[in-house]
């Protein structure tokens, strides 16, 4: 445990932090699943997942919680998939 004021202040901003990417990543991941069925299934409300899911992402990327090149990495992917579908 620390001693030193600033030190304890510091491990609670990082937990406070940690919270706030989990959230993040967790609300990103269920986008991603939601999105990816719909893109399957075919659903009328592929596009606003789709564009919620991306929106969504470049949030978490300028907050810090993902990488640029990670959030660039899922865009692509989920785009491709989109292209995919709507060719069938």
């Amino acid at each position: 445990m620390a001693n030193i004021k600033s030190a304890k202040k510091r491990i609670k901003i990082t937990e406070r932090n940690n919270l706030r990417n989990k959230a993040a990543r967790s609300e990103v991941k269920t986008l991603r699943k939601q999105t990816e069925d719909a893109l399957l299934k075919g659903s009328e409300g592929k596009d606003t997942l789709l564009k919620k899911f991306l929106a969504r992402i470049d949030s978490a990327a300028s907050k810090g919680v993902f990488h640029r090149n990670k959030a660039a990495r899922l865009k692509s992917n989920i785009i491709s998939k989109a292209r995919k579908s709507a060719k069938k």
